[in-house]
């Protein structure tokens, strides 16, 4: 059975989706941070992540076969260590994080990606290899509270100045391995249920049209563009989630 949501929060569930299959497609790669927060705006921040992750499952299965062989494997190496150590840490502590403690978490994300959105371009000069251990570790812990690990994880890659295409493939693939490595903490923790399974198979659709949708917008759209709405949304979004966490 489905859960009993209003118009307006399965409204959000579905755009959410779809957003995130774009970014999965490789169209604004950041975008799929908007998702989670975006849901919470009406409903549980938790229950939102659990009915995400099995969508982000099929999306990465449907993202990785599009992208396979491109990906720089020794970055992907370097990453997935870290990324482990920041699902642990997530594990460990999501059991003392109540609804208005993840909504002002997502808030506080949500407008630190804004800020890494505009700076980003002054984050261009190369850095070490060593700083895939700490962004991993925060790619982990992000992802696992919000499936909001692209911030930390641009903050590193994008420096690191791989072409386009190797780009996007490594980052669907670090994003497959992540979300993998969250399913069972998932189940366990029982953010993932027969109820949101119901709800995530039902969404399968839209997630498949998103990814289409993002394959085919990334040569035909501007992402400059694009991007500065990503940041506008995010910002409005996480302007609310925190005025809703502490009301």
């Amino acid at each position: 059975m489905l859960p009993e949501y209003s118009w307006l929060a399965w409204g959000l569930i579905i755009l959410s989706t779809y957003l995130t299959g774009i970014s999965k497609g490789g169209f604004a790669g950041g975008f799929g941070t908007l998702s989670v927060p975006l849901m919470a705006l009406a409903i549980d921040p938790i229950a939102a992540a659990g009915l995400l992750l099995p969508l982000l499952l099929v999306m990465d299965v449907l993202a990785v076969k599009a992208w396979w062989g491109h990906q720089d494997m020794a970055e992907v190496k370097r990453l997935i260590p870290g990324m482990a150590i920041g699902v642990v840490v997530a594990t460990l502590v999501a059991g003392s994080l109540d609804e208005d403690h993840v909504r002002l978490l997502l808030g506080v994300i949500s407008l630190l990606f804004v800020a890494y959105m505009i700076v980003k371009p002054a984050a261009s000069r190369p850095i070490a290899s060593f700083w895939a251990w700490p962004a991993g570790i925060a790619t982990g812990i992000t992802s696992f509270i919000a499936h909001a690990g692209a911030p930390p994880m641009n903050l590193y890659l994008v420096p690191r100045r791989l072409p386009k295409t190797p780009f996007i493939a490594t980052t669907t693939l670090v994003f497959a391995a992540v979300n993998t490595m969250k399913l069972p903490p998932y189940l366990w923790l029982g953010e993932i249920n027969l109820t949101s399974i119901w709800a995530s198979l039902a969404l399968v659709p839209v997630a498949w049209f998103g990814i289409r949708s993002g394959l085919w917008l990334q040569h035909r759209v501007n992402e400059r563009l694009f991007y500065r709405l990503v940041i506008l949304a995010m910002a409005v979004v996480g302007v609310q989630l925190i005025i809703k966490a502490l009301a």
